[in-house]
């Protein structure tokens, strides 16, 4: 430890501090914590103390945050949501045999993965899986985790990536959408709204590109954050949406949207297992990316088929 234990402020002093400071109140912070004024009060100054800076502007009868004070709040949040979700992890494990955890796109997790995850649970009794979800790379040495799922080019530094699938993106929309508005061409969609994805601000140019359709507006239409919000909004009949094939597969085969003209459009990257270094010869690690390997495998097969049985039906 590099600081003095003599200058590391005591939980209760922290844990007292975040209250006030998010209050702007003792009183308040100490109904929280179920303690006395007073009690919340000399924490604080106990900190303060501590550090030998004021956090708190106590004139005129109000509790203000100094501009230290500001920043320390802000960093002290971080470390106590970091201590109480360690804490409840380990609550939530008590008793349990191994634990994989799991760093995963949003969409691709609930989507995909979670859907899945009882066919791999039921050939590792006893295994407890933990999920976060993670849209960017990040250092495992900062967030720790077994296995990431990441999409793009395989460049995450530190580790050893095994390659899933490759992305293909359809154009879909609701069958009501497409009958009301007489979808019928790649041109039809000048008169559509186009749903946006904010994490891939090209993807309608690049498909506009790709059918030889030149579109005045192809940023404009309502902005999402995640694919499973542009397949809600496209099923609800907002509009079209343009999301990878394997993300789709439910509302296709019950229905809910259709595949609309054009071919696939090539995604710019692939989805890869990703493993930190030091984990890559542990046995669990290891068995889930195999198990994620033949499911990526199985689940492009049954999308090939089911391709090949709308194309019959156009």
């Amino acid at each position: 430890m590099l600081l003095s234990r003599r200058l590391m402020p005591s939980m209760q002093e922290l844990v007292a501090f975040e209250a006030a400071g998010r209050h702007g109140n003792f009183t308040k912070a100490a109904e929280e914590l179920a303690l006395t004024q007073s009690a919340v009060s000399k924490q604080v100054s106990k900190l303060e103390e501590t550090l030998g800076v004021v956090l708190f502007d106590r004139s005129k009868g109000r509790l203000v945050l100094t501009k230290p004070g500001q920043a320390y709040l802000g960093e002290m949040r971080q470390v106590l949501a970091s201590f109480e979700g360690a804490t409840y992890s380990v609550i939530a494990s008590s008793g349990a045999g191994d634990m994989l955890d799991l760093a995963v796109l949003p969409t691709f997790a609930s989507r995909w993965l979670i859907p899945r995850l009882p066919k791999f649970q039921a050939s590792h009794a006893g295994v407890t899986i933990n999920i976060t979800t993670e849209a960017k790379p990040f250092d495992f040495s900062e967030k720790p985790a077994d296995v990431a799922i990441h999409y793009g080019a395989p460049n995450w530094p530190h580790a050893e990536m095994t390659y899933l699938c490759d992305e293909a993106v359809v154009a879909v929309a609701s069958p009501d959408y497409v009958a009301r508005l007489g979808l019928t061409e790649a041109g039809d969609l000048l008169g559509a709204t186009l749903l946006q994805m904010a994490t891939r601000p090209n993807l309608w140019e690049h498909w506009f590109a790709m059918t030889g359709v030149v579109h005045p507006h192809p940023y404009r239409g309502p902005l999402m954050d995640q694919f499973a919000s542009t397949l809600e909004a496209a099923a609800a009949g907002m509009g079209v949406a343009l999301v990878p094939t394997f993300l789709v597969e439910r509302e296709l085969s019950e229905g809910q949207l259709r595949v609309l003209f054009g071919r696939p459009l090539p995604g710019t990257g692939a989805y890869y297992a990703v493993v930190p270094l030091d984990k890559r010869h542990e046995p669990l690690p290891a068995a889930f990316v195999a198990w994620l390997v033949e499911e990526a495998a199985s689940s492009a097969r049954a999308r090939r088929a089911m391709n090949g049985a709308l194309d019959e039906t156009r």
